[in-house]
């Protein structure tokens, strides 16, 4: 039964990037504009055309090490933050107007402050980890508060509060909450930072190859790109769990 899910769930999946081309191929029959909105084959020649191409590839490398290095960093003060704020009310009310403001503010206006305050190339990297951080430390917030107390009385029995304590015990009571927040987190983290990068005109990197491609109007390349994105978003979500269902 699980293996038939699975391949419900794949085909689903498929179905749902058929789906993506139907509605732009849909969308250009309406407005009438296929440069705007090309063909789903043209699409999917830019697609391969730019796998093929080495710079793609480095195109992606740049852009994935900018979303890995925030991925660890969000998650390292995420953690920090999010089991102080489970463990007290006060840090927890503390913290909530800077994880609001976090979370409410434009991000424009948060990489127009951070481009003022550090140099260009270190935006995409600060931007977005500090947008993923109240995502982590409330799913850790969360997922320590819901730890059932009398676990944590039979630790505490033998050991007070420590790394090991908190790999061995914390974190895999909280896998629920933590993994929400990290499927959650690759998808807007990406964004964040082809967005930045976009802003900023970072150097060879997805963001800048975007709008290279809108400038000569190569809008097949646009959403070439997008397929992309949407495949890195799948590998960096997925691969993880994977390897770890098999451990």
């Amino acid at each position: 039964m699980k293996k038939s899910g699975k391949i419900s769930d794949s085909l689903a999946f498929v179905l749902g990037i058929i789906l993506i081309g139907c509605l732009i191929q849909a969308a250009g029959w309406i407005k009438g504009d296929r440069l705007v909105f090309p063909d789903v084959p043209e699409i999917l020649r830019a697609f391969f055309r730019l796998l093929s191409t080495p710079k793609t590839w480095l195109l992606i490398w740049t852009t994935l090490r900018h979303l890995l290095s925030a991925l660890a960093v969000s998650t390292g003060f995420g953690l920090l933050i999010g089991l102080a704020e489970g463990y007290s009310d006060f840090i927890r009310e503390l913290f909530r107007p800077l994880m609001v403001m976090l979370r409410s503010i434009p991000m424009v206006v948060l990489v127009v402050i951070i481009m003022v305050l550090t140099q260009y190339e270190r935006v995409p990297l600060i931007a977005t980890s500090l947008l993923l951080v109240p995502l982590i430390s409330e799913a850790v917030s969360e997922g320590c508060r819901h730890i059932d107390r009398e676990l944590i009385d039979v630790y505490r029995l033998n050991s007070a509060f420590n790394l090991q304590v908190l790999w061995y015990v914390h974190l895999p009571l909280m896998t629920g909450y933590l993994k929400q927040a990290y499927i959650s987190a690759v998808g807007m983290g990406l964004k964040m930072v082809v967005s930045t990068e976009y802003l900023v005109q970072t150097k060879n990197s997805l963001g800048k190859a975007i709008n290279t491609s809108i400038y000569f109007n190569e809008y097949e390349e646009i959403y070439a790109y997008a397929l992309i994105m949407i495949l890195l978003v799948v590998i960096i979500s997925e691969l993880p769990l994977l390897l770890m269902k098999k451990r």
